[in-house]
């Protein structure tokens, strides 16, 4: 090797940068990002308080200038940035950020809104009344230790607090590999958690429960999913839900229903908040509203939504949830230092761990109260002693030459003082109490001044028999800590801020749509959409309709279902498939457009076009499908046997055969009348008893015996309630008859006449059953659409032509599609 060289010590670059990164993770993991369990602080926030303490920056004296704080902590303990002290010190000083402060701060120390705080030149701060019992007792060797940066300081490992920091204040931060964010709780309830686990240590987290309820935040707001609170108790990690407060308040001027914000999310900024309803609004995706005004005062947090009249607050309210911070997932990750290492700690854990903790500082302190009365008694001995041989004393202090002499002699006696019961032997005199008794005063010989000694030696006596009796007693030791856990209880505690529903409720997109009565149109070409149905306002038999969707010339509407937004809808094909979404998924549109290419939404095939959109609700579920195809196939179907969870690709729902389509669905108990109506008049009803269930790859079996160029147009289900049936043809005529009129009749025979066909009315379209109670709707291929009642349409025998119910007087306009409303109100309840 060169001699150049020679000094150098080859290593691997692997095991080196390893070595190095491992060592910078822990230092910014223990030296900066991780709370220590014990007193819950940081090493920036515990050198804070541990500089202002000496400084004397007590809650009770002058605030000091925070540039002085600051300076003190870069200088003597935290080798790094002012701003990044001058930051802690202003969040530890922030109402907003901490349960309980640990700095009292004068000035500007930031706001809800993002604000910054004033230059720390301008502000000032000291120690809030509950940091100092992070420090009792720090000067009874309580705790240990450790050089500073450049060994010139002596500066805390821990402060010896009371207060389970861990958990009132909590803490947030991110190391390398890992990070932490454990929420601010009660006090009040953590205390008694503390008290009830002093008295049994075989709580489990259930039990710890009862006492602490979940985490308090000094913003307020709500807590939802309990279970989730429960799961970051038991294991260290969990999401809650955080909502913010919300109400409804009644303006008295204008008696509108306004939307009060007045208390937000844990560390949401109130002012980006506000921009962004701001932003939904422009965008229209919340509507309803007029206006917003932030009216946040000293008295606290106020953000007035102004609604219109005709708003609905509960979607308003819903969408502000689902769109805005008003509502966020809070992530519990319960990550601190616990002997010098990281770990996830469970409630149970941080609770036990305090508790050793206090034992330790209390034990600490007893032994530290211990050899300060020893060191006092010994003094005292000396001095009773001294006053017992006072004559002798004196006479040797006469013929002695000077000081050393004098403490030469006194070293060398034994002092036999049997006689005052005082000690049981001989006694020499240390060099301590020689210098005690050679400081004696003149007024110390009188004997009212020697009984004084003689009964502070006998209570120090008695003060170090209690002492060394609470350090061998284990239960002494727990009464102390219950004692000052009951003491802070009753000093700091106060009323929980943020409310915990145990119920939890999920928005889903259902809850931002309103619940209303709807049209769904669909045309011949595949154009979808819905509307309100109060749109069209009920009209008289043969009026000439409404323009319900404006369509190409080539195009006609051939499908209306009247349902409600929050309805689940089937779509089947004409190939035999099912599609299932619910009504809101749909697109909305006014009554001139066309809608939306349902091949946009659904994944149909080539030739492929919807047939039957059928609402369900779920009461139906235990019903089945009744199918019915062109050519007169029927097929029966349990609901519950689909699997709801395959909807964009469809699911196989029958099998067909020979350019068969399926044209008509209906939803059964399995119990009922069956009626098919052919485009030729003819009509079959047979009972559905006789029809087995199938599976969804069967292709069912005949229903009808069709004559040539005949083919099924509707297929019904009748119950005993029903008793009409509205048949309507293409050329808008329509009538009303009566069940009885047809025979039940075996299935798959040629079925009866059920209207008389003629050029002037047209093939049968359509045919359903009806009340005379109800109204029904009716549109053209020209997109027209009329509302009618029942009741006005004549009862007529089977064998005749009906009845004009729209007029179709545009070229080529057909009457292609009906649809019963029930009583109107009914929908929105289904």
């Amino acid at each position: 090797m060169n001699k150049k060289f020679k000094n150098i010590n080859l290593i691997n670059i692997e095991t080196e940068l390893k070595k190095s990164y491992l060592n910078y993770a822990m230092s910014v993991i223990i030296g900066r990002a991780l709370p220590d369990i014990r007193d819950g602080l940081k090493p920036v926030h515990r050198r804070i308080i541990y500089a202002m303490y000496i400084l004397d920056n007590k809650y009770n004296k002058a605030y000091k200038k925070s540039a002085r704080i600051v300076g003190d902590v870069i200088g003597k303990y935290h080798p790094h940035g002012d701003n990044a002290v001058y930051e802690s010190i202003v969040r530890m000083a922030q109402k907003f950020s901490l349960r309980y402060p640990l700095i009292d701060g004068q000035g500007n120390f930031g706001s809800i809104d993002g604000d910054s705080a004033a230059a720390m030149r301008y502000t000032e701060i000291r120690m809030s009344k509950i940091t100092q019992e992070f420090l009792k007792d720090i000067k009874k060797n309580t705790i240990n230790y450790i050089n500073n940066y450049d060994n010139s300081e002596k500066i805390p490992e821990i402060l010896p607090t009371k207060i389970p920091n861990i958990l009132i204040n909590g803490s947030t931060g991110i190391a390398v590999g890992m990070a932490t964010n454990i929420p601010p709780h009660n006090i009040i309830e953590v205390m008694n958690a503390f008290l009830a686990f002093i008295d049994n240590k075989k709580l489990n987290t259930k039990s710890l429960m009862k006492y602490i309820k979940g985490p308090d935040f000094p913003t307020g707001g709500i807590i939802e999913k309990n279970e989730e609170i429960y799961k970051a108790y038991k294991t260290g990690r969990g999401t809650i839900q955080i909502k913010a407060k919300i109400k409804i308040e009644i303006d008295k001027k204008t008696k509108k229903k306004n939307i009060i914000i007045y208390e937000l999310p844990y560390q949401i900024n109130k002012s980006k908040l506000i921009e962004k309803i701001i932003e939904l609004i422009k965008d229209k995706k919340i509507e309803g509203i007029n206006n917003i005004k932030d009216e946040s005062d000293k008295d606290g947090m106020r953000i007035n939504i102004e609604t219109k009249k005709d708003a609905n607050n509960e979607i308003i309210i819903n969408k502000l949830f689902y769109l805005t911070n008003l509502q966020i997932s809070y992530g519990i990750n319960m990550v601190a230092l616990h002997n010098g290492q990281p770990k996830i700690l469970k409630l149970k854990d941080i609770i036990y761990i305090f508790i050793k903790h206090r034992k330790k500082i209390i034990k600490n302190k007893i032994i530290f109260k211990l050899n300060y009365a020893n060191k006092k008694l010994h003094i005292l001995e000396g001095l009773l002693i001294s006053l017992n041989n006072i004559d002798y004393i004196i006479n040797l202090i006469k013929t002695s030459k000077d000081k050393k002499e004098i403490k030469k002699k006194l070293e060398n006696l034994k002092w036999n003082i049997n006689e005052k019961k005082i000690f049981k032997k001989k006694y020499k005199l240390s060099k301590k109490q020689i210098k005690s008794i050679l400081k004696i005063n003149l007024i110390k010989l009188t004997q009212t001044e020697q009984h004084k000694i003689l009964y502070k030696y006998n209570n120090i006596k008695k003060q170090i028999s209690n002492l060394n009796f609470i350090l061998k007693n284990s239960k002494e030791i727990k009464k102390i800590i219950k004692k000052e856990f009951t003491n802070i209880k009753n000093k700091f505690g106060d009323k929980r801020i943020t409310k915990i529903n145990k119920k939890f409720k999920n928005i889903k997109n259902k809850d931002l749509i309103k619940k209303e009565n709807v049209v769904i149109t669909l045309s011949k070409l595949g154009y979808i959409k819905y509307q309100k149905l109060s749109t069209y306002e009920t009209q008289h038999k043969g009026g000439k309709g409404k323009l319900a969707v404006k369509i190409k010339k080539e195009d006609f509407m051939n499908q209306i279902i009247v349902t409600n937004t929050h309805r689940n809808i089937f779509l089947f094909s004409n190939k035999g498939k099912l599609f299932i979404t619910k009504v809101y998924k749909l697109p909305y549109y006014g009554r001139t457009s066309k809608g939306k290419p349902i091949i946009n939404i659904l994944s149909l095939g080539k030739d492929e076009k919807i047939t039957n959109i059928l609402p369900v609700n779920k009461n139906k579920l235990s019903h089945y499908i009744f199918m019915t195809t062109s050519n007169g196939i029927i097929k029966k179907i349990k609901i519950k046997e689909i699997n709801i969870k395959k909807r964009k690709k469809g699911l196989n729902i029958i099998k067909l055969k020979n350019n068969d389509e399926l044209i008509k669905v209906n939803i059964t108990n399995g119990k009922n009348k069956i009626m098919l109506f052919t485009k030729k008049g003819k009509a079959i009803k047979f009972s559905e008893k006789n029809i087995r269930t199938m599976g969804r790859n069967a292709y069912g079996i005949k229903g009808i015996k069709l004559s040539k160029k005949d083919n099924v147009v509707s297929g019904i289900i009748l119950n005993d309630v029903n008793k009409e049936i509205l048949i309507v043809t293409e050329n808008g005529y329509g009538k009303r008859t009566y069940i009885k009129e047809f025979k039940t009749r075996s299935r798959a025979t040629i079925g009866i006449k059920s209207i008389k066909i003629n050029k002037k009315n047209g093939n049968v379209i359509d045919a359903q059953i009806i009340n005379k109670n109800d109204q029904i709707m009716l549109i053209t291929n020209k997109g027209k659409l009329i509302r009618i009642s029942v009741s006005e349409i004549n009862i007529l025998k089977r064998n005749t032509q009906g009845i004009i119910l729209i007029r179709t007087k545009e070229k080529d306009e057909k009457l292609i599609g009906i649809q019963r409303i029930s009583i109107v109100n009914k929908i929105i309840k289904t």
